[in-house]
């Protein structure tokens, strides 16, 4: 993900309550925000409900901080029949927008559900 002019599928401010001894965010915070963004891209493209089924090659490359805010990042890195891969990736700006630090990315794979929860094709583009 290279282009300076996209947005933000998720941009969220974490709470005092989502910090760890550490004073960093705790990882299963990101990661939900991650799924929640991955999801709304998921579900757009799959034109109704979608799962998730993996979460490949998750890393943590800086921690996030409490003043930090997170923009989530998403967009269908390859498709299958009924399943596509959503890369992401989250930046937090800090220092009062003054820094953008890349914090995390990962792939995560999502299969869109037909009314009986099971999987379906992804409608023809």
């Amino acid at each position: 993900m290279t282009n300076d002019k996209r947005e933000p599928i998720l941009r969220v401010v974490p709470r005092p309550g989502d910090i760890n001894a550490n004073g960093h965010i705790f990882g299963g915070w990101v990661l939900s925000q991650m799924d929640i963004a991955a999801g709304i891209v998921a579900s757009n493209r799959a034109d109704g409900p979608v799962a998730t089924v993996a979460i490949e090659a998750m890393e943590f490359i800086a921690p996030i901080l409490l003043h930090d805010v997170i923009s989530v990042y998403a967009e269908i890195e390859r498709e299958g029949r009924t399943s596509m891969g959503i890369r992401i990736e989250v930046l937090a700006t800090r220092d009062r927008g003054e820094r953008e630090v890349k914090v995390t990315e990962a792939l995560f794979t999502f299969v869109a559900l037909d009314e009986n929860h099971r999987p379906k094709p992804l409608p023809k583009d």
